[in-house]
């Protein structure tokens, strides 16, 4: 078990912990594979590369079901852009509500399968297993051009990790494979950064 005055946020459940609340919730034996899964993927690795069939398919199936028929991919290819790209994103704008209507439904789904600290644990296991490497990859992409902003970074990261929390919550409430948020998160597991909408141009570093 863990140290109770341990950060939640940088616990790593163990073997026996996770064991025990399976035997009470079945479902979090998948979060558990996924977050291991999840961890192999190769983060940031395709950041501006030319996109391929698959994650434009990815890229119009996220936005079709997320209510973005007219909105169109455009690749970011340079870090510069994607720090425009970024600090000109409005928390207000229709994504990023679109999105918190869905999450909100996602997480209603969620508790009436999960208990509210079950569904804490899930949420945290899977940002302990995936913080210290989308934390390291997103560097890794970013030292290749000799990009050292924090802020930036911390964004990239903190995109991807909210990406798997979403992507947690549709699988939790056993929505389909075509459910935006598994779309967004199979960008970010592509090796891209898919920084959002600015009026019909989704940004696709």
């Amino acid at each position: 078990m863990h140290d109770e005055d341990e950060d939640p946020d940088h616990i790593v459940l163990s073997d026996d912990d996770l064991d025990a609340l399976e035997e009470e919730i079945p479902l979090l034996r998948g979060v558990r594979a996924f977050a291991e899964e999840a961890a192999l993927m190769p983060w940031f690795a395709n950041l501006g590369r030319p996109l391929d069939k698959e994650v434009r398919a990815l890229s119009r199936a996220y936005l079709d079901g997320l209510g973005f028929p007219d909105a169109e991919v455009a690749r970011i290819t340079e870090w510069e852009d994607a720090l425009d790209a970024a600090s000109g994103l409005d928390f207000d704008n229709p994504q990023w509500e679109a999105e918190e209507g869905l999450r909100a439904a996602l997480a209603t789904e969620a508790l009436e399968r999960l208990s509210e600290h079950g569904l804490t644990i899930a949420l945290t296991h899977v940002s302990a297993v995936l913080g210290e490497r989308i934390g390291a990859a997103v560097r890794e992409a970013a030292s290749f051009a000799e990009i050292d902003d924090d802020e930036l970074l911390n964004s990239a990261a903190g995109a991807a990790i909210q990406a798997a929390h979403n992507a947690v919550l549709a699988l939790i409430a056993e929505e389909d494979a075509d459910h935006p948020f598994h779309r967004k998160f199979a960008l970010f597991t592509h090796g891209r950064w898919p920084i959002g909408l600015a009026g019909l141009s989704f940004n696709l570093f």
